[in-house]
């Protein structure tokens, strides 16, 4: 299961998260295969009700693909460049390209 968080925390390691502190690290991760990534806040409530659901799927398909969480209140400008205007947004990325 590949399951990683993108904001400024430190995630826990029960949940196979792994905590990224940079842009850069996330334009690593989507570098090659597919990468289900979801724009989240923590004071979201649609994004907390999802939450589930993305974590099954890395569990079910890590695999095949990784589930990538961005905080858009730690991560803006990767929510702006995205064109992310609301949350949650699940954005789909093959070897780096947003599809």
């Amino acid at each position: 299961m590949v399951f990683y968080f993108l904001d400024h925390r430190v995630m826990n390691n029960e949940n196979k998260t792994l905590h990224l502190g940079s842009e850069e690290q996330f334009g690593e991760l989507i570098k090659t295969g597919i990468s289900l990534v979801d724009f989240y806040a923590d004071w979201c409530g649609p994004c907390k009700m999802l939450a589930p659901i993305m974590e099954e799927l890395a569990h079910d398909y890590g695999s095949k693909l990784q589930v990538i969480k961005v905080n858009v209140d730690d991560f803006g400008s990767l929510a702006a460049e995205y064109s992310v205007s609301s949350i949650p947004t699940v954005v789909i990325f093959k070897d780096g390209k947003k599809m």
